[in-house]
């Protein structure tokens, strides 16, 4: 029973911190090595981070439909209405780019493994998360998604490359990137988020094959499972919250956050 209440846990930390910016996957290392969990760290990333992605969906589903429905409209009928969805979905697809080509490089070249369970690390990177914070703590932007440009496009996903690391919150990078680019907190969140979906189904089919090779039990299955229900529900009901908290410009509290955590992990862990 006790095992179960740790990765109810668990998924209550991947919900909560996925759809803020201080890392889900800092923080699911750091909480599994203070609770003692024994589950491979990969294996329990990729399948409580399915719980949120499913609910970033669910938040986003208007978005994603009229998104997909314009984007083939104008392709296959030249339907000039939907040539503005069309546009922003050429613009995901930029800033999918960077952070992709990486991500497939340090996959196939392992590059991560060596830190991948390095509590230390993601302390640092923390602490890096807090600083990047801190610098856009009062950007606010007078572009809206009309005003995106492929090169606003290409900077968030250059700054994504850093959400690779452990410790350093995707989220937190990509919305730095689109308030440094001139975009104001609203139409930086909603970029952010919307990118995050295609970047984490291609990282999870980048994964599927490990994740079939894998030796589960029924019983892990099961804690896995409950887990990434529980992801589900806390990214649903944080995500919005959150959004709020951006557009309020209150990010300083979450740099303020993750400085303390970080010296704490670096300290003590």
């Amino acid at each position: 029973m006790i095992e179960i209440f740790k990765y109810l846990f668990l998924g209550m930390i991947q919900g909560v911190t996925e759809a803020l910016p201080i890392s889900s996957s800092g923080h699911l290392l750091i909480f599994k090595k203070l609770l003692n969990v024994e589950a491979d760290f990969d294996t329990l990333a990729i399948i409580t981070n399915f719980g949120s992605l499913l609910a970033i969906i669910f938040v986003f589903r208007k978005d994603i439909i009229r998104l997909i429905k314009n984007f083939f409209a104008y392709l296959f009928k030249n339907n000039k209405q939907a040539k503005y969805d069309f546009r922003y979905c050429i613009l995901l697809i930029i800033a999918c780019i960077p952070a992709g080509l990486v991500g497939v490089i340090v996959k196939k070249l392992d590059l991560l493994n060596a830190i991948d369970n390095n509590v230390k690390i993601v302390g640092i990177s923390l602490l890096i998360t807090a600083i990047m914070l801190f610098l856009i703590r009062n950007f606010d932007g007078i572009k809206d998604d009309k005003n995106l440009r492929p090169m606003d496009a290409l900077k968030i996903g250059l700054f994504q490359i850093a959400g690779i690391f452990p410790g350093i919150s995707r989220s937190g990078s990509t919305i730095v990137g689109g308030m440094y680019s001139g975009l104001n907190r609203d139409t930086a969140f909603k970029f952010s988020f919307l990118l995050y979906i295609p970047m984490s189904l291609a990282a999870a089919i980048l994964e599927i094959k490990d994740l079939l090779d894998a030796s589960i039990s029924s019983t892990m299955w099961l804690y896995y499972i409950l887990a990434t229900i529980v992801a589900f529900i806390f990214t649903l009901l944080v995500i919005r919250w959150f959004r709020k908290i951006v557009n309020e410009g209150k990010l300083g509290y979450f740099s303020i956050y993750c400085l303390i955590v970080g010296l704490l992990v670096v300290i003590f862990l």
